[in-house]
């Protein structure tokens, strides 16, 4: 990690802390020193700790208390001053308290955190010998825990929030990243810069970003995060960074210089330039200090029966819905002023444009059970500041009736798992109905219409960081995580994926033809269904983790980034494991096939819908907004939808008179397509629909074809007209688009 320069700014430590401001909380340069407000209402007493340039701690009393919040104010310390928190109390965990006051604290609201942490029995509060863990561990933790830093936060430069894209949520094309994989390898960023804030704001890399049309990038945890000791012991770390020890400070390890908020600024106020926003993921469900037995870092040392559920029958356990030890306890109003003081900062001081947060089932519970109206969902959605911004859920968690896809209310947006489950399912040829994959398509309206949401209430994607990349998806049918070090019992067993015929790299032009035409096709039901898509960094590239779904340990090319044109000529081939081959088959037409099938929707209001289909009959001059039919030509009937298996689906999608008006109030049009979706492996023959829905279309898109590098302008280097009635044979595993040709209107 970079380590700025300590103690910049001082002269002398102050004899003693002066009474200060229970507002704001956190450790705040005012020009003169600093004000220090700690919340820890259970506390008898708690400490500021300096650190001077030898490393020597120099403690101060915080001297007065309000509401629960201890403050106080030391003149003359300034940024770069490196500190910690120590908190007095009683140590009694059957009432649920861990006071200890030889655990050095990271300040909740620190800015900016230096060092890391060693897997030392030191940084445990209780004493590890014994069982119940009723006495407390009197060994200073200082020497193996991170230290919280003073910062001038004051924003220099240009606000990173002053040119917001304002992307609205029916033209959003998300793109999910790990700030480090994403650059580790791009042979065009400087060596210095790559896996950092400034290799992502990297011309080379915006470019690429722009190249696929993407709207918005939605980063894997940023926020200062900490690897377990178990996973430290094993000589990996979390790469993924869902272990949170600091909501205010950007992770160190990810900056170039030893500035990593102005960083972090400048990388937003650069993706901002390029009209592209920056979605954070956040872990407000809990934090690095896992369960009961885990280190003592910060909350759990300063108030652990506010910041933390414990069970009201036994204090001294948590009460754990996100399967990582702890669950944050966002009925306390400090957790909850704790959340939104973070989200507020991150979003008008360091400029992003929303959240997607993580297992947000554990953040609504009241107490127990999921409460649509629970203190923190209402306070998101009554304050001004996050009213502007993109909220995503990850409707889920793994407690008791923690699987809450569509139960989100407005204007929250979901990660639709039903979404992923089905569209993989249908495509891997593994059991899922033709009622449901038409729900999902079309913007599972059975999962937010009820609401009163839109389509864009469902987040679509088939891969995201969690599980099999797309290459992998359709190469492997177990998973393959023997590097974790966990013997393979880690990650979900249950993907609804195919290996084609053979597990792993192959060279059968068979089995690699399957693969090939199967990504292909989902990476287009994604980019062709209603609501907002998402996207996987690298599956434009069949980017390959080895068959590795739960790569979340993997700080090497397993996980990094894959590009097309090389390594660094300067990377070491001693690195560790070498990146996967795209098992799937190196598939140049990948890129052009997002890019086009984004540009599409770009260009068509029918694609970008801002409301639900509701079909019906069609008539000459009255079309339904979509029409369903067999491959025969007929429209589909009730024992159709009702079957098991997808083998072909048509729809038909009129633009003629589009259910929406533009600002100034003026009728939507835009152009009609006929989708064609045959996942059954064999071939098919499609007829196509007549009037009223059409008399020609123009074939936009054949995922089989060989050539996809004019779509969405031409397929094969031509344009290619079709009549209605004619006969066409589809391939197996293949989408199809045509655009009616005979309809003389706007997009």
């Amino acid at each position: 990690m970079t380590t700025p320069s300590p103690t910049c700014g001082i002269v002398d430590f102050p004899d003693r802390a002066r009474p200060g401001s229970p507002e704001p909380l956190g450790v705040r340069w005012d020009g003169s020193g600093v004000n220090v407000a700690v919340a820890a209402p259970n506390a008898d007493a708690v400490e500021i700790c300096l650190f001077d340039a030898q490393d020597n701690e120099h403690r101060y009393q915080l001297p007065e208390r309000d509401g629960g919040v201890w403050h106080g104010y030391l003149p003359g310390v300034g940024p770069g001053q490196r500190y910690g928190l120590r908190a007095h109390g009683p140590y009694a965990p059957d009432r649920g308290l861990r006071y200890n006051p030889a655990k050095l604290l990271v300040d909740p609201y620190a800015r900016l955190l230096t060092g890391g942490l060693v897997p030392h029995a030191a940084i445990s509060g209780f004493d590890e010998t014994d069982p119940y863990s009723v006495s407390s561990d009197g060994r200073d933790s200082a020497p193996f825990v991170p230290r919280c830093v003073v910062v001038d936060d004051r924003p220099a430069g240009a606000d990173p929030a002053a040119n917001r894209p304002g992307t609205p949520w029916p033209d959003t094309i998300l793109y999910e990243l790990h700030v480090k994989g994403f650059t580790q390898r791009h042979p065009d960023v400087p060596a210095g810069h790559r896996g950092t804030y400034a290799g992502l704001a990297h011309p080379a890399v915006i470019d690429h970003l722009r190249t696929l049309g993407v709207t918005a990038v939605e980063l894997l945890p940023v926020h200062a995060n900490l690897s377990e000791p178990t996973l430290t012991r094993r000589g990996l770390t979390n790469y993924w960074g869902y272990n949170t020890v600091g909501f205010f400070a950007p992770h160190p390890g990810y900056a170039a210089t030893d500035n990593p908020v102005a960083e972090f600024r400048s990388m937003v106020r650069e993706l901002h330039a390029a009209g592209i926003e920056v979605i954070l993921d956040v872990v407000f469900n809990h934090t690095a200090e896992g369960s009961e037995r885990g280190p003592t870092l910060s909350l759990r040392g300063l108030d652990n029966a506010t910041y933390y559920r414990v069970e009201p029958s036994d204090p001294r356990r948590y009460r754990d819905v996100t399967g990582c030890g702890n669950t944050l306890n966002t009925s306390s109003p400090h957790v909850i002023k704790l959340i939104m003081d973070s989200l507020r900062y991150w979003i008008t001081e360091m400029g992003v444009d929303g959240y997607r947060f993580d297992l947000a089932t554990a953040l609504a519970r009241n107490p127990d059970s999921f409460d649509p109206a629970a203190p923190l969902l209402t306070a998101i959605h009554a304050d001004p500041v996050l009213s502007t911004v993109k909220i995503i859920a990850e409707p889920w968690d793994v407690g008791w009736g923690g699987y809450q896809v569509g139960a989100f209310p407005a204007p929250w947006a979901e990660w639709n798992g039903r979404y992923r489950d089905t569209v993989r399912a249908v495509w891997t040829q593994h059991a899922s109905g033709v009622a449901d994959l038409g729900y999902r398509i079309t913007g599972s309206s059975d999962l937010y219409q009820h609401s009163g949401r839109r389509p864009w209430a469902s987040v679509n994607f088939v891969t995201a960081h969690d599980g099999f990349t797309l290459a992998d998806l359709v190469s492997y049918a177990d998973k393959h995580n023997e590097a974790n070090g966990e013997g393979n019992h880690d990650g979900d067993a249950h993907n609804n994926s195919t290996n084609c015929g053979v597990e792993g790299p192959t060279d059968c032009p068979d089995v690699l033809s399957h693969r090939r035409r199967t990504r292909r096709a989902l990476l287009a039901t994604l980019l062709l269904s209603a609501g907002v898509p998402m996207l996987l960094a690298g599956d434009e590239f069949g980017r390959s983790q080895g068959g590795n779904n739960n790569a979340y340990c993997q700080d090497n090319a397993i996980s990094w980034m894959r590009w097309p044109h090389g390594a660094p000529a300067d990377e070491s081939p001693a690195g560790g494991p070498a990146p996967a081959a795209d098992p799937a088959g190196d598939d140049p037409m990948l890129l052009p096939l997002v890019s086009g099938l984004v540009a599409l929707r770009r260009t068509s209001r029918t694609l970008r819908r801002q409301a639900f289909f509701h079909g019906g009959p069609s008539s000459v001059g009255a079309l339904a907004d979509i029409t369903w039919f067999r491959a025969d030509g007929a429209i589909m009937l009730d024992t159709d939808w009702n079957s098991p298996l997808v083998h072909t689906v048509v729809a038909h999608l009129s633009g003629r008179a589009l259910p929406w008006r533009t600002s100034d109030g003026a009728p939507v049009t835009g152009d009609s397509f006929l989708l064609i979706l045959r996942p059954d492996p064999g071939e098919v023959t499609v007829v196509l629909p007549g009037e009223p829905w059409a008399r020609t279309y123009e074939l936009l898109l054949d995922t089989s074809a060989e050539d996809l590098a004019g779509f969405p302008g031409t397929l094969d280097g031509q344009r290619r007209v079709m009549h209605a009635g004619q006969e066409v044979q589809v391939t197996g595993r293949t989408v199809v688009l045509l655009r009616v040709t005979d309809q003389h209107q706007t997009r």
